[in-house]
């Protein structure tokens, strides 16, 4: 893949099978251990994919098997790939380049079930409109970043302003999806070495923190009709979360930096404009979606990761075990369809955020 959709000058960064960037692991963090038992439980869960090399073919069979009509594409590999912080901006964007003119190929074998998500290249700010208008060129309604810093700028820098702007000017939903292992300033990769707890701290705390830092940095202020959608993290977190914001809104909405970027409640901007993805078996769903609303949620498969849970038949009993059909229907396809502008688009039964190996 790298290989081949590179630029030339750029061809002596392409990974390597064992993925190393010039004898350099992209990663870190992750035992043999995880490695083989990760391969094993993907190669049983999704044998037709893992022996068709995950190839476009195998991903629609998939899909058809799951049950799921269409499907937005994160990638695996690309959220650690150009997650380097101290890779040069314009490696990062030749990746970034380099992956999107892949997945357009890709989503090309069947355009009414695959859709592709942009990669932005976070490591160049002054490239990021660039990217953006040549994905949306594609005819893409949506764009993924990293919650991590990256390069020491949060999501809120003045740096990325222009990009804010014109995703809310186009209409272009914004996924946040982490990574753990990624070599980015990552929640508990300085104090932990495990999988176990490495991966239980990145995915929710990047999240709090990423929905932080739009709300304190203003971006939800100043961009009321951007759409920003929490991945692969659970909702358990978001009460709690915009409750503590909450409170220490009410006691500090004096604070200068505060009072010129914060005109409403925390928990207000997350209702008004955000998502976020839900895993049917969190205990607390029930009261997570009570206290919310039910405007807010969507639904990933996660294919064909290690913690997929290959029956989604069985995910979706569990919803309608929970809530009523008018709720699991917004879950299933109301939500994802607004965040993912696709209101003209003909009713399917389900749309799941799933990776692409």
């Amino acid at each position: 893949m790298w290989a081949e959709y590179l630029e030339p000058e750029f061809k002596q960064f392409a990974p390597s099978p064992e993925m190393k960037i010039q004898g350099e692991d992209i990663v870190k963090k992750v035992s043999r251990q995880v490695r083989a038992v990760g391969n094993k439980q993907m190669m049983q869960a999704h044998p037709n994919a893992y022996f068709q090399s995950y190839n476009v073919d195998s991903h629609v069979q998939e899909m058809v098997q799951m049950g799921i009509d269409l499907a937005f594409l994160y990638p695996t590999y690309g959220l650690w790939l150009w997650a380097i912080d101290t890779m040069q901006p314009e490696v990062a964007g030749a990746f970034t380049s380099a992956y999107n003119n892949w997945l357009k190929d890709f989503c090309s074998y069947d355009p009414d079930k695959l859709k592709g998500v942009g990669a932005i290249n976070l490591h160049a700010p002054e490239s990021m409109v660039h990217e953006l208008h040549r994905v949306v060129d594609f005819g893409w309604k949506a764009v993924f970043l990293r919650p991590n810093p990256v390069k020491g700028r949060l999501l809120s820098d003045s740096a990325y302003e222009p990009f804010w702007t014109e995703c809310e000017r186009l209409g272009i939903a914004v996924g946040i999806h982490e990574g753990t292992h990624s070599c980015l300033p990552t929640t508990g990769t300085e104090r932990f070495n495990t999988r176990f707890a490495t991966h239980a701290c990145s995915h929710p705390m990047e999240q709090m923190m990423a929905l932080l830092a739009l709300i304190e940095g203003g971006v939800l202020e100043r961009h009321p009709k951007l759409k920003v959608a929490f991945l692969e993290s659970g909702c358990g977190w978001l009460p709690y979360w915009l409750w503590r914001l909450d409170e220490e809104y009410e006691n500090l909405a004096w604070e200068d930096t505060i009072h010129d970027n914060v005109k409403i409640k925390p928990s207000d901007y997350f209702r008004r404009q955000c998502f976020i993805a839900i895993e049917p078996s969190e205990p607390l769903l029930v009261q997570v979606i009570e206290y919310i609303g039910t405007d807010n949620f969507i639904f990933g498969s996660d294919y064909p990761h290690m913690d997929h849970k290959p029956n989604i038949v069985a995910d979706m009993v569990k919803l309608e075990e929970k809530f009523s059909k008018e709720t699991v229907q917004k879950i299933l396809w109301d939500n994802p369809r607004r965040f993912y502008g696709l209101d003209k688009m003909e009713k399917v039964n389900l749309i799941a955020k799933e990776k692409l190996s």
